[in-house]
């Protein structure tokens, strides 16, 4: 626990990729002695990984779709969520209240700022999505995964502070362990998946890509692939017919250790993906959603790939003989692999949760603490690196 018991509020959208970040800073924050509620919508408050002591709070929040006619109603949501969030604060009394974008964080982040609490909001993407982007000139902080996030107004860099996406414990347990040994005649282990519902395209184009490579890299393959429930079968059969050994799921629940085994990732470019990888250190070929908003997944993986820890396959150019060139001239070297890979641990940081917790805490303070806090810690920020993230307060305190 660091200083005094206070409260805060979490606001998310209610899928992994807002809540994943948002529960483990309300873990950090409960480790801590401090109090914490989740505002979210309904899948929000049913998310499998909700830890036991949040208690969800569901408020009305409406969508803003390309049809002005569907405004007026939403609207009307946000509205009656933002009332609903003045007597949650009410009877709570947040110090602070976060925001990880999705439309379910709208209502309470107007509520904060109506009631002149402290906001901060968490942008997982290398993009500022929408929610995040109407409210990044009413909050006094802006926590980034990356060290440069498109849409961000230069006049508001001054509020940015680089802390990266937390991870869960399991996976970033694995940052000190080595790369798994990579030989000139050993397996190499190939992890494929495409998001929490699987990918139809990389089902399509990874076992004939993995059937095009060179007969002696091809022959030491192992593969597990995540896919859909319909594709299973036929994938199922083009590695039998392939004679490549394949393990495939609709879902694993130790992906952590299989991660820990792989020698190469194949798949999506979400922000939680990329924060995984960079924090194990794990070469990638990335193929990013087309229809990602602003095409985020896309801006996700420039830092990766300019450091040399992955490559990038637009899906209009990812094609079984595009794929098996890639992997070809990264695997068919054992000293290749390794360097990717160290190339990826780089860019990883492992301090998220505790940096963004440190920023949040620095907020709704003592006035005293919170001047000495902010000037002995360079918690002040930009969008290229030079962030809080960069030097913890909990370094300091010790």
């Amino acid at each position: 626990m660091t200083g005094a018991s206070r409260h805060f509020v979490l606001a998310a959208g209610g899928t992994g990729g807002h809540l994943i970040p948002a529960f483990a800073l309300a873990t950090e924050l409960d480790r801590r002695g401090h109090h914490v509620a989740l505002v979210t919508d309904t899948r929000g408050a049913n998310l499998p990984g909700k830890p036991d002591f949040l208690p969800a709070h569901v408020l009305p929040a409406g969508r803003f779709g390309k049809n002005p006619l569907h405004w007026p109603g939403g609207i009307k949501a946000v509205l009656e969520g933002r009332k609903m969030a003045m007597r949650l604060f009410e009877s709570f009394g947040p110090t602070a209240v976060v925001g990880f974008g999705g439309y379910p964080s709208l209502p309470a982040l107007l509520a904060a700022t109506a009631a002149e609490i402290p906001a901060v909001i968490h942008e997982q993407n290398a993009v500022l999505g929408r929610v995040n982007r109407l409210l990044a000139g009413r909050v006094q902080a802006i926590a980034t995964a990356y060290p440069d996030v498109e849409r961000l107004k230069p006049k508001l860099l001054e509020r940015v502070h680089l802390v990266g996406n937390p991870v869960r414990a399991e996976v970033l347990a694995l940052r000190e362990e080595p790369f798994p040994a990579f030989t000139e005649d050993g397996l190499l282990r190939v992890l494929v998946t495409g998001g929490s519902q699987g990918a139809s395209v990389l089902s399509e184009i990874v076992p004939d890509g993995l059937a095009m490579l060179q007969p002696a890299l091809r022959q030491r393959l192992q593969v597990t692939q995540q896919c859909r429930a319909e594709d299973v079968d036929a994938v199922r059969a083009r590695y039998r017919s392939h004679d490549i050994p394949a393990e495939l799921g609709t879902y694993f629940e130790d992906m952590a250790s299989r991660l820990a085994d792989a020698h190469l990732f194949i798949g999506r470019a979400g922000a939680s993906t990329i924060a995984e990888l960079t924090a194990v250190g794990r070469p990638a070929i990335l193929v990013p959603l087309p229809i990602a908003t602003d095409d985020h997944q896309a801006v996700n993986t420039q830092e990766l790939v300019q450091a040399g820890g992955a490559r990038m396959i637009r899906q209009a150019g990812f094609t079984p003989k595009q794929l098996a060139k890639q992997i070809q001239a990264m695997a068919q070297h054992p000293q290749t692999l390794a360097t990717a890979a160290h190339a990826a641990w780089n860019c990883g940081r492992p301090k998220a949760v505790e940096d963004l917790a440190d920023l949040v805490e620095s907020f709704g303070g003592a006035e005293l603490m919170d001047e000495i806090r902010v000037a002995g810690e360079g918690l002040r920020g930009s969008a290229h690196g030079e962030a809080a993230g960069q030097a913890s307060s909990r370094d300091r305190a010790a």
